[in-house]
């Protein structure tokens, strides 16, 4: 039974943010590098919501998440969340995710993630034939410049809302070090694409959103050649995510 997991990023020295992987060997580009629809539909990026107000302010103030404020963070962030999808923009592709409102942590950790740019220029660094495709870190030093920008922290699971990983699931993998509850890791994700769902997964993973347009795309990234690490053999990248109406 396969399970999921996330490189652990080590590009910078100071920066160390622990991640977990579906398996427990690392080899090909992610161990060397130890780092990081299509929707016709034409849809405006939301230009309004009282959180980026909010976002403004903490960047004056520069601020960071950490293990003692995410929580408290994220409880009045997402408030006045009016929004629920977001755009992916690949090097493959677009396509388009709903989250759950009722798994509020990770709809607004991902919603302000997005708006904050984490996810443009990251890529599809693990690819796992009919099963999953897991996106959110790069090997570059961006990414995890824009991770220790942002701060390090967990978040708790959200297993109980009645979601399962069904096919075009967006679903958060956890960190498996020092983590014996199983907090999930906030800056990566996994999309499932078996069929018509890889249900072994459910109770480990918090599921928090759908692909309702550009599965395609999803699909077309999971037959993509990958290294014995299940790196992509030619990079996959997230040119934009952006926050939609």
């Amino acid at each position: 039974m396969r399970t999921i997991h996330i490189t652990l990023t080590a590009i910078l020295a100071l920066f160390l943010l622990a991640q977990c992987k579906p398996e427990p060997k690392q080899t090909g580009k992610q161990q060397a590098d130890k780092i990081q629809e299509t929707d016709s539909s034409i849809i405006d990026p939301v230009q309004e919501d009282g959180a980026d107000e909010v976002e403004k302010e903490m960047a004056k103030d520069t601020f960071q998440l950490t293990e003692e404020n995410a929580i408290d963070f994220f409880f009045n962030y997402q408030k006045d969340l009016k929004v629920n999808k977001v755009r992916m923009t690949t090097s493959m592709g677009t396509f388009t995710v709903q989250l759950y409102d009722n798994v509020p942590y990770h709809k607004a950790n991902f919603i302000y993630l997005t708006r904050q740019g984490y996810f443009n220029n990251t890529m599809f660094h693990r690819v796992v034939k009919d099963f999953i495709i897991q996106g959110g870190n790069a090997d570059n030093k961006e990414t995890a410049q824009k991770r220790s920008e942002i701060g390090r922290y967990l978040l708790p699971p959200d297993t109980r809302k009645g979601h399962s990983h069904h096919r075009g699931t967006i679903s958060m993998p956890s960190s498996e070090i020092n983590n014996p509850h199983m907090l999930a890791s906030p800056y990566e994700f996994f999309i499932v694409v078996t069929d018509p769902g890889s249900y072994h997964l459910d109770g480990e993973y918090t599921p928090f959103g759908r692909v309702i347009s550009g599965m395609d795309v999803v699909d077309a990234i999971n037959q993509v050649p990958v290294d014995d690490g299940d790196w992509p053999s030619q990079n996959v990248y997230i040119l934009k995510a952006e926050v939609i109406k």
